[in-house]
């Protein structure tokens, strides 16, 4: 990559932005992260596959490069309306899985700041089992961001992290060294404690997003102790509300009492440029997040020394 592309990527590193790509469904507006987007395509004539989930069409080969397509509109429940000559595709990559999700029509992108999403309310969008990561007001409307990783791992659960993994790491001592985390999933929140958890580590501490976590490793920073009495390591996410991962990677880089502290980024979109964005920010280590083994051998390298 040419040096004057790169500078330009890591200058737009840690301002706490992101792009969406707004697209309806049945006349309801929803978005998706423009970093798990490969391209859009016009509707392209897919291949059915037999005894596949309800919600997958079937296959087809763009350029060479087999593909599940995902009804979007049957998954969330909306209208599928006979226009489906007229639709699009949206062809996504995370998880090292690519993937397309029909949807009746894309609006445009948005470029956001994260404090500008709001996290739904968990009585009303499902908590665990919900659908939403987070909701945008643009101009008059809302937009509700889809939980894509969600939605993948109900309908190919074999795409989901494979806990199994940590079956390799053997007999282990517990650690009461502390871990802080921040991810915006209530799933993947989950998974991580289970997986650490099983690891041996019992002092865990999991914020909803990165404002949550340097909220909290500021306090740590006022009660006077060192900050290693309260965190050892941070493991956050990248997509989140109020505060992304490269934002709180920034906040913590940027202070005198904290820069020492370890920080792998742990994230459903890895793509040359978010890696880039990472390295140049200082992280730690960065990872995929089907890759829990490598996750807990990290932590292992960085904090049982």
């Amino acid at each position: 990559m040419p040096q004057k592309k790169k500078q330009e990527i890591l200058l737009e590193s840690g301002t706490n932005e992101l792009e969406i790509l707004e697209f309806t469904i049945d006349g309801r507006h929803y978005g998706i992260n423009v970093a798990k987007i490969v391209e859009l395509m016009k509707y392209h004539e897919v291949t059915p596959m037999p005894n596949a989930n309800p919600f997958v069409e079937g296959v087809f080969n763009p350029r060479g490069h087999l593909m599940t397509l995902i009804n979007l509109p049957a998954y969330l429940g909306h209208v599928d309306g006979d226009s489906r000559n007229m639709d699009i595709f949206i062809i996504t990559n995370f998880n090292k899985v690519f993937s397309a999700f029909r949807v009746h029509a894309v609006e445009e992108i948005h470029r956001l700041s994260w404090t500008q999403i709001e996290k739904p309310d968990a009585a009303i969008y499902g908590g665990q089992d919900g659908l939403a990561t987070g909701i945008a007001r643009i101009g008059t409307r809302l937009v509700t961001i889809l939980d894509f990783e969600k939605i993948l791992q109900d309908i190919s659960p074999e795409s989901a992290i494979n806990m199994s993994d940590l079956d390799k790491l053997g007999e282990r001592e517990r650690s009461d060294k502390p871990i802080l985390m921040a991810d915006d999933s209530p799933v993947l929140n989950k998974i991580l404690v289970e997986a650490l958890t099983f690891a041996g580590y019992t002092n865990l501490t999991m914020c909803s997003n990165g404002q949550e976590a340097w909220d909290l490793l500021r306090e740590y920073k006022e009660s006077g102790q060192p900050i290693e009495n309260f965190c050892k390591i941070v493991i956050s996410d990248i997509e989140m509300p109020k505060m992304d991962g490269h934002k709180l990677l920034k906040n913590i880089r940027d202070d005198s009492d904290m820069r020492h502290l370890p920080v792998i980024l742990f994230s459903s979109i890895m793509s040359e440029q978010v890696r880039m964005k990472g390295e140049g920010l200082g992280a730690t280590a960065q990872l995929t997040k089907p890759e829990i083994y490598d996750l807990v051998k990290l932590v292992d390298a960085y904090i049982l020394p």
